[in-house]
């Protein structure tokens, strides 16, 4: 593979990676209402689920994502409606305060497994990560060159970026959470967080390919 290939490759990730979408805003919530250790959880099962729709497209079976209208209206839905039901629970939370070391510690008794999936469907129905590995990654793809290690480089670069603004930006929320988690901030935090979850799922619903 050509360094200039990988470059602008590169670049692109960067841009698709650094810019905040619900995964990012998922995580954030998890950082700040559970603790950091969640919010890894959570990352990780958003990172296995764009990885997956760039496998697809890689082997060609993204086609069928990016061509079905069926699929892809399935998907969309399907991530609209946790995003809303995410926000809608936030909104209407009766919690006004928490007790930071308290809920911090609750995240070794929140299920690892549900942490992974709700980033995972949040991941999976990512309208930019579908039209980005569906429609501009196979560009990157030389057919004259063997093909699983441009598929590895490939991989690699976006796991790594992909993760590490995920982490970064939970980390930010986790630091923060001193601060909005003060008595009374925690009602504010869940109304902002659940506006933006409402919203996002709506948004998400009224995208097309």
């Amino acid at each position: 593979m050509h360094f200039e290939i990988w470059l602008y490759y590169f670049l692109a990730v960067l841009v698709l990676t650094a810019s905040p979408g619900p995964s990012v805003l998922l995580c954030v919530t998890k950082a700040v209402t559970h603790g950091f250790r969640a919010s890894v959880f959570t990352a990780l099962g958003s990172l296995t689920a764009i990885v997956g729709v760039m496998t697809l497209s890689f082997t060609g079976l993204g086609v069928v994502l990016a061509s079905s209208e069926m699929v892809f209206t399935a998907i969309k839905w399907v991530g609209a409606a946790y995003l809303i039901y995410l926000g809608y629970k936030a909104f209407t939370s009766k919690v006004t305060s928490y007790e930071l070391s308290k809920e911090k510690g609750s995240s070794k008794n929140k299920s690892a497994v549900a942490l992974y999936v709700s980033g995972f469907i949040v991941g999976a129905s990512n309208p930019k990560a579908i039209v980005f590995f569906t429609a501009l990654f196979p560009q990157f793809i030389n057919q004259q060159e063997p093909l699983l290690s441009q598929y590895l480089i490939f991989a690699v670069t976006f796991a790594v970026m992909e993760l590490s603004w995920l982490i970064i930006y939970a980390y930010l929320g986790s630091r923060s959470s001193k601060w909005l988690l003060q008595d009374g901030r925690a009602k504010l935090f869940n109304r902002i967080t659940g506006g933006v979850l409402i919203s996002s799922g709506i948004a998400l619903s009224a995208s097309n390919r």
